[in-house]
Formats: structure tokens, sequence, C-alpha cells
């Protein structure tokens, strides 16, 4: 069946009836394990499909020697390849089961799988062990009597036999999987012989602890690795914030897994390759969601003293809820967006990315914040699907302010780099929700407007001098392209008598005698003497649609603009729509006068005598 979406009580209901649920992307990580693995991925399917299962067939007693590692009891022993295989489990961090938070391997790599295959085939031998965890409750160890009367003898480790009452997924690989694995259908797997040490009962945050102490050693364990297994080290610490940074870390892996989630296959994981789709780091997610608000609101010398709003009983509920929450969130946002959420990385994208997906959650803990204490909703106190209900409003409000902007307004959002950056993102998506939700006022978001709109109205001035300087030097220029340069020609046909007239009276009031006549043009002169002359000026000024009237109003715009920002003590500010109008004209403007320049052969330069060779 497709489509199916199962929901909680059924899968409590599945899991009380012993009834094991197999979906797409489960049956997706068995065909790649096929290819890889071949017959030995049918151990791993068992292992899935029916754990624990006792196989009278698989029980097996070999000699070995049972010593302390630290703490722990293991055991040495000689064991066939193709026994091991058949009890044997690799957790593998790619398949992302919901269920399965035991997960610290990476996928097998075929390559390396057929290398050592190869080895193999040409009389190859491993002289280190491969190392696994086997469950108390399947071991009995029967010690052969020997001399141990001596302490070196005692602290070498005790001989005797080992039983294994073997199931189903009873050995757990810790270290090894591709050299075990790469037994998988060769003709020596029955011949050959591996050196095992076997672990007795670890938990998994050990195991995964010990894999990367083994594999740190060989070497280097990513960073994007030691994030990923951050749940397995610590799911059972005794500390609450530790095990939220596990919680999380298990959440983040998650939203990449499930094909609902709107990060799925989204995120940079230790196995995957980045490409313009998965660009989102492990890490900025962890971040976002790991910072104080969700979880803990305060401790004390390391106690907490008060939970937040994703709190549940346990850890395995609150990663449902976080999980939960999280998908939503984004998913909302999303369908107002989705052509734009989708580009990822790639040209005109912006907002599925690192810092797009931060401003995202970093806006959702303000709407969480707003709830709990301006709205007293007490939402720890909220079932996950009251929780989602509470918030989806504020969603549906930043994704249709995502929706309303223009390409210009998405690549600006995309340039914001960097800690102001991200602040800056942040505000202008909770002013945003403002706009919406009238009393939604995150603490600094005032200030904020306040320092937005002066820092509009400094950028604001320098547009509006660019433009002012281009139209100087490129009226003039027509005009004695047109009328000669002398004063009889473009100043006396070119100029209207209105504009020489309130240039000459300006000219006449400067004590400090600027020069020329074009240092006493004002903005709007150049509307005055381009509507005069319109057939010259049309294709280099004109701007939207209608007569020449319509066309050259924002002349007219751009110049009630300037005198606001040249004179701060007034007060007013610019909006930032206002700025992004004033940028829209002055874009214009260039591409308009180097369209016509490229279209023009006398702008074209003559090449060079050796360019011409």
């Amino acid at each position: 069946m497709y489509n199916v979406e199962l929901t909680k009580s059924d899968r409590e209901r599945a899991t009380n009836l012993n009834v094991v649920l197999f979906d797409r992307q489960d049956l997706d990580y068995y065909e790649k394990l096929v290819a890889h693995l071949g017959p030995a991925a049918k151990y791993q399917f068992f292992a899935d499909m029916l754990p624990g299962k006792a196989i009278s067939g698989l029980e097996i007693r070999v000699p070995c020697v049972r010593s302390k590692l630290g703490n722990s009891t293991c055991y040495s022993f000689p064991i066939s390849p193709d026994y091991l295989l058949k009890i044997s489990y690799v957790s593998h961090r790619t398949k992302g089961k919901r269920s399965d938070v035991n997960t610290y391997q990476r996928m097998l790599a075929k390559s390396r799988l057929n290398k050592i295959r190869q080895y193999i085939s040409d009389n190859g031998i491993f002289p280190t062990n491969i190392v696994v965890n086997l469950e108390s409750k399947r071991l009995t160890f029967q010690r052969i009597k020997q001399d141990n009367t001596k302490d070196e003898q005692r602290d070498s480790g005790v001989l005797g036999w080992l039983d294994i009452k073997a199931a189903y997924k009873s050995a757990w690989i810790i270290d090894g999987q591709h050299r075990l694995y790469a037994y998988s259908g060769h003709p020596r797997a029955a011949s050959s012989h591996l050196t095992v040490l076997a672990f007795e009962g670890l938990p998994a945050s050990k195991q995964a602890q010990l894999f990367i102490d083994i594999n740190a050693k060989q070497k280097s364990v990513k960073q994007s690795l030691l994030q990923e297994l951050f749940a397995e080290l610590h799911w059972d610490s005794d500390k609450e914030s530790t095990r939220v940074q596990a919680i999380v870390s298990k959440a983040v892996q998650m939203l990449d897994s499930d094909p609902k989630s709107p990060l799925y296959a989204r995120i940079q994981t230790a196995d995957a390759s980045k490409d313009s789709t998965r660009c989102i780091s492990l890490t900025s997610v962890y971040n976002a969601i790991e910072k104080a608000g969700f979880y803990i609101v305060r401790e004390k010398k390391g106690q907490v003293i008060e939970f937040g709003p994703l709190w549940a009983v346990d850890n395995a509920a609150t990663l449902e809820r976080t999980v939960l929450l999280l998908k939503s969130w984004l998913s909302e946002i999303r369908t107002f967006c989705a052509e734009w959420w989708d580009l990822g990385a790639a040209e005109g994208g912006g907002l599925a990315m690192n810092d797009g997906i931060t401003t995202c959650i970093n806006v959702l803990r303000n709407v969480i914040q707003h709830l709990d204490d301006i709205k007293r909703k007490q939402l720890i106190r909220l079932d996950n699907e009251d929780l989602v209900a509470v918030v989806i409003p504020f969603a549906k409000a930043l994704g249709n302010y995502f929706a309303g902007m223009t390409g210009d307004e998405r690549k600006g959002f995309r340039d914001l780099r960097g800690v102001a950056g991200q602040t800056t993102r942040t505000r202008r998506c909770q002013l945003a929700i403002r706009n919406s939700i009238k009393d939604f006022n995150p603490d600094g978001l005032d200030e904020f407007v306040q320092r937005e709109r002066h820092q509009t109205n400094i950028h604001a001035k320098e547009v509006t001098d660019n433009i002012e300087t281009i139209l100087q030097r490129l009226v003039v220029e027509e005009l004695k392209r047109e009328f000669g340069d002398d004063d009889t020609g473009w100043w006396i046909v070119g100029v209207p008598k209105s504009v020489r007239i309130a240039v000459a009276n300006r000219e006449q009031a400067d004590d400090s005698k600027r020069g020329t006549k074009t240092a006493y043009f004002d903005l709007i002169d150049y509307r005055a003497i381009a509507t005069a002359h319109w057939s010259l000026f049309e294709p280099l000024l004109a701007y939207g649609t209608g007569n020449k009237d319509k066309r050259t109003k924002w002349i007219v715009d751009v110049n009630e603009k300037r005198n606001i920002v040249a004179h701060p003590s007034s007060g007013v500010l610019l909006s930032i729509d206002q700025l992004t109008e004033l940028q829209n004209y002055e874009r214009a403007l260039m591409d308009k006068i180097a369209g016509v320049s490229a279209s023009d052969p006398s702008e074209q330069q003559e090449p060079d005598n050796e360019d011409a060779e």
C-alpha cells in the first residue's frame, strides 16, 4: 500500500501485538543492502523481522579467553565468518528506522567490500579482531581447570568454553563490518576463521563510544559523525541538559530520514555528500534547536528548575514531540513557497539552507516564548497536537511573508551573512509576523526597526546620490552630442528656458561659485529636460508604462526620497521597501545605459593592431 500514514496508536498497537512494521524506507534500505552484501543481507532482514528469535541450529561452543577491559567483561575466540554472519547485526545510521536509536555504523562501502573480497581470494589474512557485543543472557562460560596461582596469569585472563545460545540479532558489530561482510557469498566463508573480541552486555552508548575510540586511532572521525553519535553516547545520561542534546541530535537525523519531512534528504550527514539540495549541515540545525528555551528554561548549579514546552515525560516522548513540532512548523512554511524552498542552494534558492532554516527555527523559539510569556498558554501542559495547533497561525504568517518576496528580495535574504546577517534576517521575519499578528512583539524588535530604518536612510542617500550623478553626466553628454558642446547649442537649445532661469538664479545666489552651470542643476531638472526632448531620452530614462509624464515620474519619486534622507533631523525614516524601490530605479537606469552603449556602433572601440592581426 502507498501513502498510508500510521498514527501513534497504530504503531503502539503493532508493538503490543508483536507486529513488525515495514515501510518504503525500510525497503529502500534492504534493496541497497542486498546490492552491497549479497546473501548475508537476509540475516540483517531476519534480525529486524525476528529479533531475539532463538534458533537451535545456531547454538555453538567455542574455546575462549575471558578477561577484563576496563570495567567490561570480554571474550576472545576464533569463529568462522559463515557462522558469525548468521547472528550478526549492524545498526546503520543510513537506515533511519524511527524505533532504532542505536545507530552508529556507517553504511557499507561497496568498493571497499570488493577490495577486501579480492584480498581474501588472494589468501590474505586479518590479524585484527572483529569487535562485537553479545547479550549476557545468551552466554554461558565454563572455566577450564588451570594453574592461576600466579598474579600474571590471573591478569592475563581465564581459559574456558563459551556457549553461545545464538539468535538473530544477538551479535552487534561494533567494528569490522567490512571485514566480516566481505565473506558474504565468498567460497571461503565456511573454511576461514576470524578472531573475535566479544564484549558482554555493553549498552548502546558504550558501543558507540568504543566505535569512535577504535576508528579515531585508524582514521580521523568527522565532526559531523560525532554530532550524529551524540544520541547514542548520551541517551541515558543522568544530566537532563546532556540528554536534551542527545534528543536534539536524534531529532535532526529523523527530520532528514523521514520522507514526509520538509528536510528529507537535505541534511549533510557524515555519509552523504553535499549538493544543491543536501546543503544543510546537521550542526547548524542542531545548534538552532538546542539553544535555551525549547527544553530547559532555567538551571541552577546544573539542576533544572524549569523545563521548556518541548520537554515530555521521557526521552522518547520528548523526541516525538520535537520532531512533530519542527516538521509541522517547517512544512507549513514550505507550503507557501515550495518552489523557492525546493531550490535549496541552487541559483535563485536560499531559504532551505543553513541560514534560512536557522532563521525559521529562531522565529519558532520567539513564537514559543510569546505564547508562553504573553499569552500564558502554559505550552508544556498541551499535548503534541494542541501545541502544533497554537503555533501554526504564526507559521502561516511567516510563510506568507516568504511567498510575497520578489526575486531581488529573496537574493537580499540569501546575501545576509554572519551573526549580523542572521540577526537581521530573524528580526525581519519577526516584523512580518507582527504585521499579521499585532500582539507579537519579541524583545528588541522595536529597537531593531528604528536602527534598520536609520541604516535604510544611509543606504538610500548613497543610492540617490549615485542616481543624480549618473543623470547629470548622462543628460549633459546627450545634449552636447545632439545640439553641440558650446553654450549656444546644448545650453540654449537643449535646456528648457524655465530650467535655465532656475539654474541661473541658484548660481547667482551661491557665493562660493562652484564653477560650471551643471553644478546648479537640481535632480528634478533632468526630468524637465527629458520630457522636452522625449525622442532623445526615452531609450535612456523611460521607466514603466504610459506617457512620458508617467514614465519619468520615477525621477520625482527619487527626488522626494532624496530630500528626506538629505535632512536626517526631520526624523522621517524610509522603509525597506522604499529603499528597494530606489535600488530598482538605480539598477534599471544602469542596465538601460549599458544596453544602449552596447548597441551604439560609435561606442564600440576599434581593436588595436595586435588584436587585429
